[in-house]
């Protein structure tokens, strides 16, 4: 509830106007640079011997290889690719604490390698296990010690959640939520910003990180008794308040959890993913090529790997070299809403990616990177992708770009969209797909694996919609 009453609230340390300028200011003082290099010119990084393998001399951070995909699910059932491995879980922090009794969050204005406007709104701490730990001999991370357990805190939010299993290998970052009580230092990359404040960034492209998305997306929502009765009651009319009552677990559901959760057993059960990594060379199977500059695919599909050295004034570490992952094209994450019985619920898949932790995890009604299909058969495109791209513009409830991590993803962007759809659109489901009020979204969202990080970010992005609709 607490989270709820300052969703209404202005903020009392930054105006909203000087969040931009901050960022513009962060930029020119960390003054990121960014260059393409071979692969042979990577400072401490190198193929390996044994199964070329892309990795760091330290043998840690992470590593490019080979993966074996086979599943009896989707258009594509057997294949080898490269992928991400970076076993260690890192920290995704947020710390929170009430100014004059309304919640602010301690946010980063934080440079990476491939992000797009170079710095972006990210959470108090963004840390692998790498670099909290000091593998790079850099400083240390700031603010680390209300995540690791040395400081006295409240612990609001505490999860573990998948990344992009597109390119990741079971990749999970800790999802945490702390509540402070101490006077904290001020820095020049931290400001304190309530909800609406960061929910209002989300209306603006590429400007709120991935990591500080999924954050977001884990602040429970659902209102019990008579606060419930209070919030519904002050709700204005329209597609924001419609949206509220959704993910405070206001109405009816046509699904109950015992039996989402039983679908989800059932598809996991049923669906077969075989994961198994190979050498990367072995990845010329499937149509992969490897020079010195890059990793690519021979149809231009999918992404590219390459190598980059890394400047800036402000990190823990100012220079650096790495591989980085571009997708080939923009995707798209698209959801669809539609007013059932009274309520609003979502359209949602089970979606099976090569690098997935548990088989399949929800996903956006549509999820994919519309060329990768150009010249598909129909039946092999993904389901509903014709609709979205074709909606009329009085359905479009949001429509925007947003980057995904630009620590190990160079300009990797995508087309998020809320749809709502008409009454004559069928509320039947198939078997891959269900439609679930937000605030059982929400739910699923606080336990561990059940959503995947697109999902999570269109949730934080819905949120951002109803916020300011509260009286």
């Amino acid at each position: 509830m607490r989270f709820i009453i300052s969703g209404s609230v202005p903020g009392t340390s930054t105006a909203t106007s000087e969040i931009h300028d901050w960022l513009t200011e962060n930029a020119a003082t960390q003054q990121l640079d960014v260059q393409r290099v071979p692969f042979s010119a990577m400072d401490s990084w190198s193929f390996q011997t044994d199964d070329g393998r892309l990795a760091h001399d330290s043998g840690r951070f992470f590593s490019i290889e080979g993966l074996h995909v086979r599943t009896n699910f989707g258009w594509r059932r057997d294949w080898i690719q490269p992928i991400i491995v970076q076993p260690e879980i890192g920290f995704l922090g947020l710390i929170v604490k009430e100014f004059d009794g309304v919640l602010h969050l301690l946010v980063q204005a934080k440079a990476e390698p491939g992000n797009i406007n170079a710095v972006q709104l990210s959470p108090t701490v963004q840390a692998t296990r790498s670099n909290y730990t000091g593998v790079h001999r850099g400083s240390k991370v700031r603010f680390l010690e209300y995540f690791n357990g040395t400081r006295p805190k409240r612990t609001l939010v505490d999860v573990l959640q998948s990344e992009q299993g597109a390119w990741f290998l079971r990749k999970r970052n800790r999802n945490v939520i702390v509540e402070v009580f101490d006077d904290l230092p001020d820095h020049p990359n931290f400001r304190w910003l309530t909800l609406p404040q960061l929910r209002a960034m989300l209306h603006c492209d590429n400007v709120v990180n991935m990591d500080l998305r999924t954050v977001l997306a884990c602040i429970p929502t659902v209102v019990g008794g008579s606060q419930a009765d209070e919030v519904l009651a002050s709700l204005p009319r329209g597609f924001p308040a419609q949206l509220l009552h959704s993910f405070i677990g206001g109405g009816t559901s046509v699904h109950n959890m015992n039996t989402l959760l039983s679908w989800i057993s059932d598809v996991r059960t049923r669906r077969e993913l075989v994961q198994r990594t190979r050498p990367l060379q072995d990845i010329e199977r499937s149509g992969w090529i490897r020079t010195d500059n890059a990793i690519e695919h021979e149809e231009k599909k999918y992404f590219d790997v390459f190598g980059v050295t890394v400047r800036t004034t402000d990190r823990e570490v100012n220079s650096w070299m790495q591989p980085l992952l571009s997708p080939a094209n923009c995707g798209l994450l698209a959801l669809l809403v539609k007013d059932i019985g009274g309520t609003f619920h979502a359209l949602v898949q089970l979606r099976t990616e090569a690098g997935g932790v548990d088989v399949a995890e929800l996903a956006p009604t549509v999820h994919c990177q519309p060329e990768n299909y150009a010249g598909a058969p129909e039946e092999d495109r993904p389901s509903y992708v014709d609709y979205v791209i074709n909606a009329p513009r009085k359905q479009i409830r949001y429509d925007g770009f947003h980057s995904e991590e630009g620590g190990r993803f160079y300009r990797s962007e995508n087309r998020y969209m809320l749809i709502e759809v008409p009454d004559d659109f069928g509320d039947s489901d198939t078997p891959d797909h269900r439609w679930m009020t937000f605030d059982q979204i929400t739910y699923l969202i606080g336990h561990s694996h059940y959503a995947n990080i697109q999902l999570r970010s269109l949730v934080a992005i819905a949120a951002a919609v109803y916020t300011g609709n509260i009286a």
